[in-house]
């Protein structure tokens, strides 16, 4: 049995180390369309800050890991998939057969249609590359903007803020992070942030880039009229997943890969994990992509032991985002935004501004579906666990709509209860 992953990043790597230990004897060939070892790009933002180098970001430290585990690695890009045939076309020419196929080619970075968004003064903050040519450009007191205020963009933001830059961030939503925390969430989080010295312009977007009378610079129009010059431009406006190589495939794709609960897609054969899936969504059913590394790493070993034969099913998958911005942290947790009263929603919010503190549940009936929360580290993990559990909370649900920072207490009392247990 041959195995063949495409992508060796986090998903990849976990499903070829989850197949070793499944399928000792089967063959197993991890391809990545970088010249580099496998590495995280949620470790790029502490490369920019100098906390780690190159070798930090590498997934696995010894270089001779996978070869020790009998696992092969290629270094290419997949661009078309022979479903009946079972066989990969690569950038250079040369085909891979498979039995089983994991998808995991990750996403890239998305460049706005914006004149001047080529410039070399323009980039994205996705590769070890792109971390490369920021760290020339991103000198103490440049001139930076950043295109984008979302996850990605702040973490980002962090890793440019530690490197002394004048930071400017222009964010099309009316406030920070809009995909992951509420309104009143995201605004405090802005003004954490421009309490820290960062100019931060919402509801604003970029018109066009041009090349400045200064060699070196760039003139950045927004929206608004306002002309910036930049040494630097970042884009961080949201990513898109790596699916074009199954164009004119009978693999089912709508915003990423579409699969089941055991992360197999619409080919018998052919699974996907990570940020290219759109897996079931744990309280709905509704697909959906969870661009985390957890969630990446959840997925790859479920597909693995899926393409070894061992049957294993997906429970759903559980949005979580958890932010440091500046020092300031937040996280957000399943339907975030709540349900609709008609269909036995409610939701409440406790708010310091004073002391950047937020807190807000939302609930369907009386199991709590999602949770946004600022400045509140501690014990935050039963937040993840009444949601994840779906944990039926009775009569604790009204104690939290009265008092939300009992949640808890909440976990305490009823975290071992079965779920199915009456009220």
């Amino acid at each position: 049995m041959k195995h063949v992953i495409l992508g060796n990043g986090p998903a990849g790597v976990v499903a070829a180390e989850t197949l070793r230990r499944a399928a000792p004897a089967d063959e197993i060939l991890m391809v990545g369309s970088e010249n580099v070892p496998p590495y995280s790009r949620m470790a790029i933002p502490y490369l920019l800050e100098e906390n780690i180098d190159e070798t930090g970001t590498y997934l696995r430290k010894a270089p001779e890991h996978f070869r020790r585990l009998n696992i092969g690695e290629l270094r290419a890009r997949a661009v078309s998939l022979d479903t009946d045939k079972r066989r990969i076309l690569f950038h250079d020419g040369h085909f891979e057969d498979y039995d089983r196929l994991l998808i995991a080619t990750g996403s890239h970075p998305v460049r706005p249609p914006i004149p001047g968004v080529d410039l070399p003064e323009v980039q994205t903050c996705w590769t070890l590359d792109d971390a490369r040519a920021i760290a020339r450009l991103a000198k103490p007191g440049s001139r930076v903007l950043q295109l984008g205020a979302g996850f990605i963009g702040c973490i980002i933001m962090q890793a440019l803020a530690a490197r002394g830059v004048q930071l400017t961030v222009v964010e099309m939503g009316d406030r920070m992070v809009p995909r992951m925390m509420t309104p009143k969430a995201g605004s405090m989080i802005k003004r954490w942030v421009e309490q820290e010295g960062i100019r931060v312009v919402t509801n604003a977007g970029v018109q066009r880039i041009d090349r400045s009378s200064t060699e070196g610079v760039v003139d950045v129009t927004l929206s608004t009229g306002d002309v910036l010059p930049c040494d630097l431009v970042i884009v961080a406006a949201g990513v898109a997943p790596n699916v074009a190589f199954l164009d004119a495939t009978p693999v089912h794709v709508a915003k990423g890969v579409l699969v089941d609960d055991k992360l197999e897609t619409s080919v018998p054969g052919i699974f996907a994990a990570g940020d290219v899936a759109e897996a079931p969504d744990l309280f709905t059913g509704a697909h959906l992509v969870a661009a985390i590394q957890p969630n990446a790493a959840d997925q790859a070993r479920v597909a693995a032991l899926n393409m070894a034969g061992r049957h294993t099913q997906l429970n759903g998958v559980l949005a979580i985002n958890v932010l440091d911005t500046l020092g300031l942290i937040s996280a957000s947790f399943g339907q975030w935004w709540g349900e609709g009263s008609e269909t036995g929603g409610a939701g409440v919010e406790h708010i310091d501004e004073n002391r950047f503190r937020y807190l807000s549940l939302q609930f369907k009936d009386d199991v709590m579906i999602g949770a946004t929360s600022i400045g509140l580290t501690q014990h935050v993990g039963a937040l993840r666990g009444l949601i994840h559990g779906q944990v039926k909370l009775g009569a604790w649900k009204d104690r939290l709509l009265a008092n939300p920072l009992q949640f808890v207490e909440a976990y305490v009392a009823r975290s071992q209860q079965p779920m199915a247990l009456a009220r």
